[in-house]
């Protein structure tokens, strides 16, 4: 069983909008309605839990009807937590309320701020899954990269070739990580800065596979300017 945790608790404050970013209309359809057609349509994922507020899961599911998309994958919705990892969390427990998970079940995260997932990354994280207990799409640094201890003033150069931007989806054996994040503390939970993050400070063996240029997330004004030229018409 393979279930995506697709995260619309954001309120996105770095993109001035008379509502969070993920809910954007564009070309006719919100945000997240892009990437979360991908999942529908995806032949790895079985099932879908959203994590997002209350007063906009209808709103989402009414996207999916105007548009045609199916809702039948969707099991259903998480509540958001205080920060990204929270909603993780949050969508974790809601997937296993009442049922165990299998050795083989996974489970994918990915933002409702990043439109243009695609079926080829999908396939390239759950054909690079096994033998493993997580995947992350990565990008490698095409600039020169510095540490600075204090923001200001450059530390030291960091070797390029070992450095990466990280990219969601993130695919992980469902059981492991949910003890991963499980285990904790609560302010622990609210400092985690990337999904795998827990992933790996619980031993847990991440592999890395190319990521997907197309695949940004829509963070600023600029970046919400550069999807709507490419968008899809649909």
């Amino acid at each position: 069983m393979n279930t995506a945790i697709l995260l619309s608790g954001g309120v996105g404050s770095r993109l001035p909008s008379d509502v969070p970013k993920q809910y954007i209309r564009v070309n006719g359809r919100r945000l997240i309605t892009y990437a979360l057609e991908t999942l529908i349509r995806s032949t790895y994922i079985d099932e879908i839990c959203i994590a997002a507020e209350p007063e906009w899961q209808e709103a989402i599911l009414g996207d999916l009807r105007d548009n045609r998309i199916p809702a039948e994958k969707i099991r259903g919705f998480a509540l958001p937590g205080k920060n990204r990892q929270g909603s993780i969390l949050s969508g974790l427990r809601t997937i296993l309320n009442g049922r165990a998970a299998d050795a083989g079940d996974a489970v994918l995260i990915h933002d409702a701020a990043r439109p243009l997932l695609s079926e080829k990354l999908l396939e390239d994280c759950f054909r690079a899954l096994p033998g493993h207990d997580g995947v992350m799409p990565v990008l490698p640094m095409k600039d020169t990269v510095y540490l600075s201890e204090d923001g200001r003033a450059v530390s030291r150069l960091l070797p390029r070739e070992k450095v990466f931007a990280g990219q969601a989806p993130e695919v992980f054996l469902l059981e492991k990580y949910y003890q991963a994040n499980a285990a904790l503390a609560p302010e622990k939970l609210l400092s985690v800065n990337g999904s795998t993050e827990p992933a790996v400070a619980a031993g847990m063996d991440v592999v890395m596979i190319p990521g997907q240029e197309a695949n940004f997330k829509v963070t600023t004004p600029a970046d919400l300017e550069r999807f709507r030229t490419i968008a899809p018409d649909r």
